[in-house]
């Protein structure tokens, strides 16, 4: 598991309470029901009514997702690609038969299986290119649920905060309550610009960057079993497989 996620959402909040208890505030004065569930129940609820009910039912996973997910490690990829490729170009490529069973990437397993079939390469490169780009798509869509709960928190914290001074206007008459009225009142707007910008925006940049890490990696294996059925020499796919990890990923080259 990645902490990323749980030790940058943890630090934001805890830099709010820490700032409010050094001002000397009373960090249990925004932690009142009323605003808290406006902001919560009515950002999830202006949200889901802008998506699918298939979107909103995976929210949960999606949360989970995002804060236990494991990033993948290309690099593991290509040495098992580079590998795979010293023994097809020894043996031939119906010799690989033998070695799927130990692919852990189910993805570069079928893209191995299809190659060992005798599977058109042009077809093999459509098939699973369209697979990329459909979970791509699938992850857009989870993360954009969490993009649109940013957009809507503070929208939703404002509306609680004019709910409350309507009501302190109603108390007019009651001078010497104004004050914890007035300041109940924002406490929705602090709920609402806090959720999005230390919650709702991180979760969906993080499932953001976790889908392009696997896509990058799909597509990673999808050129190196290419590169394998077309008889390419296995220095030759290392070198273009380690041409295609993000900087400071590829595996540093030994020195001769």
């Amino acid at each position: 598991m990645d902490p990323a996620s749980i030790i940058g959402i943890g630090l934001a909040f805890a830099a709010i309470v820490g700032s409010t208890i050094m001002e000397g505030g009373d960090i249990m004065a925004i932690f009142l029901p009323a605003p808290m569930i406006l902001v919560f129940l009515g950002t999830i609820g202006a949200s889901v009514g802008g998506t699918m009910m298939k979107d909103a039912i995976n929210l949960p996973r999606s949360l989970i997702k995002a804060m236990t997910a494991k990033p993948v490690v290309a690099t593991d990829d290509v040495e098992v690609i580079v590998k795979l490729a010293e023994k097809a170009r020894r043996d031939g490529l119906l010799a690989l038969e033998g070695e799927i069973a130990n692919v852990e990437n189910p993805f570069l397993k079928r893209a191995l299986e299809m190659a060992i079939d005798g599977t058109d390469p042009d077809e093999v490169a459509d098939i699973l290119g369209a697979e990329v780009d459909a979970k791509r798509a699938a992850d857009a869509a989870e993360a954009k649920i969490f993009s649109d709960m940013g957009g809507y928190a503070p929208t939703i914290g404002i509306i609680g905060t004019v709910l409350g001074l309507v009501h302190v206007l109603g108390s007019l008459s009651d001078p010497s309550s104004l004050g914890e009225k007035i300041a109940g009142a924002f406490v929705a707007t602090l709920w609402g610009v806090m959720t999005a910008n230390c919650l709702f925006f991180p979760i969906g940049n993080r499932l953001k960057r976790l889908s392009a890490v696997e896509c990058e990696q799909m597509e990673l294996s999808l050129e190196g079993v290419l590169a394998i059925q077309a008889g390419s020499n296995p220095r030759m796919i290392a070198q273009k497989l380690q041409s295609m990890l993000p900087k400071g990923e590829a595996p540093a080259k030994k020195a001769a």
